[in-house]
């Protein structure tokens, strides 16, 4: 149903017309979409710059990722202790 095309995410016709609110939030990211029918595609859909031409800056999750944990691999037990934690946790 959703795939990529290099950065570009693609939809088919019938996506668009069931599942609006799904696109309608990824061009409020500022995503691009391209539209699809029978695998052709027809058309390319994109927001309108907010105010200042700028679309909105999308967070950089795997530098943030590398910031906090840098080259930190959890071993086995480590993760087993975590997820416990985590359980006990909803528990009580």
């Amino acid at each position: 149903m959703w795939t990529y095309i290099v950065h570009m995410k693609t939809v088919t016709v019938r996506d668009l017309r069931n599942n609006f609110s799904k696109l309608e939030t990824w061009l409020g990211e500022g995503e691009r979409i391209q539209i699809e029918k029978r695998g052709q595609p027809i058309a390319v859909l994109s927001a309108i710059p907010k105010k200042g031409g700028q679309l909105s800056k999308k967070p950089d999750f795997a530098a943030r990722l590398k910031r906090l944990w840098g080259k930190r691999v959890f071993s086995h037990e480590e993760v087993a202790a975590m997820r416990a934690a985590e359980l006990e946790g909803e528990e009580g």
